[in-house]
């Protein structure tokens, strides 16, 4: 059970303390682990007459402080604001509409038309993936600019590397003309505190590509039959070299595409 206390006395902080008998501190919104305080200190903590508990105010945002908590990650302050008029739906923990029904036949097809191996790229380490412009253009075309959207389920975690940077990550719904169809996690590297607002674009995005693999758009990446067919003829295995490093490894490529930087041949 994770109990949490705010102090008075001294700089604000707020502690957490969890059933494995770990403490965290919170300080200007960020989230750091620190050695459990003497019992006499928490003693004071525990019997301080100002001490209050703090309930979270949703059901996403009490999981998202218990993640984060968990996993010693930080987070961005970013909760979805509840609906407390009564009117629409909350996003941030509805369900509705989930399976109802399905969509039209005309929209139905476009999604799950097979995709031009032309669209498809693959990763230096050899995974196949579709540019996620393209799955916003498979669904605008389904369903028309405004009829589909992504709204966030959860708060942003952040979870840092000790060698700077770090992987950020949310939930997201994907709504279609007023009803859930699929919810996903997005998740994105960074490489400085720079580069958080590019890679919460980022982790929409690589949520919207999770989603989308339930209304079946491009699910051939996801068959190994096509993953190995398309490898085949439409890709092959190089040796470069690291500009930087000078280390020499093999790269996947398509026959038509262009080693690119940091590589050359």
């Amino acid at each position: 059970m994770l109990r949490q206390y705010r102090v008075v006395f001294g700089p604000a902080k707020t502690y957490f303390h969890n059933s494995l008998n770990r403490f965290y501190v919170v300080d200007s919104g960020m989230l750091e682990a620190f050695a459990p305080p003497s019992s006499e200190s928490l003693q004071k903590i525990q019997e301080s007459q100002s001490a209050t508990v703090d309930t979270p105010k949703s059901g996403s945002t009490k999981n998202e402080s218990s993640l984060s908590v968990l996993f010693g990650t930080s987070q961005l302050n970013d909760t979805p604001i509840s609906n407390t008029s009564g009117d629409g739906i909350n996003w941030s923990d509805s369900f509705h509409g989930l399976g109802i029904c399905s969509f039209s036949n005309e929209s139905s097809n476009i999604l799950c038309q097979p995709i031009s191996n032309e669209d498809v790229e693959i990763t230096p380490d050899g995974l196949l993936y579709l540019p996620e412009i393209k799955y916003r253009r498979i669904l605008n075309k389904a369903f028309g600019p405004g009829g589909w959207g992504l709204a966030p389920r959860s708060e942003t975690l952040i979870n840092k590397s000790k060698f700077g940077g770090g992987t950020l990550t949310r939930e997201y719904a994907l709504i279609v003309q007023g009803r859930l169809v699929s919810i996903a996690r997005g998740e994105q590297d960074f490489f400085s505190e720079k580069g958080i607002p590019t890679a919460t674009e980022g982790c929409k995005s690589n949520a919207l590509m999770r989603c989308c693999k339930d209304l079946g758009v491009a699910s051939e990446l996801w068959d190994p039959r096509f993953i190995r067919s398309f490898k085949k003829s439409t890709c092959e295995e190089v040796f470069v070299e690291h500009i930087t490093t000078k280390k020499k490894k093999k790269i996947w490529k398509r026959r038509d595409g262009l080693i690119e930087y940091p590589f050359k041949k």
